[in-house]
């Protein structure tokens, strides 16, 4: 494999998780993928530039480099079903929408797909481990960010129109709920988006496995729709008319979470 992910320490104990944002194939998965799988579009679209702003807070951040079609980083490594109803797994085999990502016959083996449990799943979940470790250990505690987006209404995963920040701390057990609490008034007051604490999404594999309130790392997940600062359909552009004002909320929300921090530790 060539290079699995992309990381930058930053000067802060925040860590910002990207593991959707991934854009690359193998020539297994690019092979077999049916047509409507090709545009990858289950993507965290333009995650990294979206929070570019981390640098400027000091935060370190953590960027997959490979799509979610060829292994899904936010997934537990024995593939255990995240969500009840309708979800995807470690090694996904439909699109959102419940369409079939592979033709027929052409699956990856058993073998191929261990391959990328090692060479790809394994390295990000071991810098994220690290850099949480490094941080507890050099400011007596660490925070986590999972950074995610996804297209507002896909009937198959959930009913009706997600709102537009959906904040999940696996229902209170990843991180201190005074902090949770500052997060979702950060929300609430921006007037212009919707949002929700523990909703449909709760947080993930990261959020939920690497949360430990008890052990000084705090972890919170945001599920963004896409409708904040994308177009949710191919070609997936980019909107920074969109974009801006959304990105005026994201950075006072984390520097609550930094705040916070400091107030709590010191």
């Amino acid at each position: 494999m060539d290079n699995v992910l992309t990381f930058k320490r930053g000067r802060i104990p925040l860590l910002i998780s990207m593991p959707h944002a991934g854009l690359k194939l193998t020539p297994v998965v690019e092979a077999a993928l049916v047509d409507e799988a090709l545009s990858l579009p289950d993507t965290d679209w333009h995650i990294p530039r979206l929070y570019d702003f981390a640098a400027e807070l000091g935060a370190s951040t953590l960027a997959a480099e490979y799509s979610r079609f060829v292994i899904d980083l936010n997934r537990p490594a024995d593939d255990k079903p995240m969500y009840a109803g309708a979800t995807t797994g470690l090694f996904p085999s439909i699109l959102f929408d419940g369409v079939p990502l592979f033709k027929d016959g052409q699956t990856p083996s058993a073998e191929e797909r261990a391959r990328y449990l090692q060479q790809i799943w394994t390295p990000y979940h071991q810098t994220l481990e690290q850099e949480l470790q490094r941080m507890r250990d050099e400011f007596g505690y660490a925070l986590l960010f999972d950074a995610h987006s996804i297209r507002g209404h896909i009937p198959h995963l959930f009913d009706g129109r997600l709102p537009d920040f959906n904040l999940g701390t696996f229902n209170g057990a990843s991180c201190d709920p005074e902090l949770a609490s500052r997060m979702e008034q950060v929300c609430a007051a921006a007037k212009d988006y919707s949002h929700v604490l523990n909703g449909r999404f709760k947080g993930g594999h990261i959020t939920r496995h690497y949360g430990n309130p008890a052990n000084n790392i705090h972890a919170v997940q945001l599920e963004l729709a896409q409708s904040t600062y994308m177009d949710e359909f191919v070609p997936f552009h980019y909107r920074p008319d969109l974009a801006e004002p959304t990105r005026a909320v994201l950075k006072p929300l984390l520097e609550t979470f930094i705040a916070w921090g400091q107030e709590r530790f010191g």
